[in-house]
């Protein structure tokens, strides 16, 4: 007995339900690196960079001036470490609640793209698949757009 043609594509649905999309080790090892990234600073544990931003980063950001235009500004691997530093001396720290919100826009097979909702602002990051390992190799960051009325 043959299934009708109309059953088919019910049959196709079935095999890729959500919980087999989100059992996807690939699209996990992306989330995982970019919440090491945000956990990185908003606990100033370092080895949480070591193990999900590569040395050579690329990351530069778009923060408001006093007057309100955005100034862009270069932040090298080395202030990764600085940052951490404050928080961890209690110099710095994220509010009470922060955002840490992460999207998977696109995994391949070698390279991935993601974004975070934090509370410095909106991070979009490109990933790449390094010894099996998902790194951050490029970002670029904003300050919060401003509220619309």
């Amino acid at each position: 007995m043959r299934p009708s043609i109309a059953a088919v594509p019910f049959l196709l649905l079935s095999l890729a339900s959500p919980a087999a999309a989100q059992m996807n080790p690939d699209r996990a090892g992306v989330e995982q690196a970019v919440l090491d990234y945000v956990n990185g600073f908003y606990t100033g544990d370092t080895t949480l960079f070591l193990r999900s931003v590569r040395p050579d980063v690329d990351k530069l950001g778009f923060s408001k001036d006093k007057t309100g235009a955005y100034q862009s500004e270069p932040f090298p691997w080395t202030q990764f470490f600085s940052f951490a530093r404050q928080v961890r001396a209690g110099k710095q720290q994220p509010p009470a609640g922060a955002a840490k919100e992460v999207t998977v826009l696109d995994v391949q097979d070698q390279t991935a793209a993601a974004k975070l909702r934090a509370y410095w602002g909106t991070d979009y990051f490109l990933l790449a698949r390094y010894q099996g390992r998902w790194m951050i190799r490029q970002i670029m960051w904003q300050d919060p757009p401003p509220a619309k009325p």
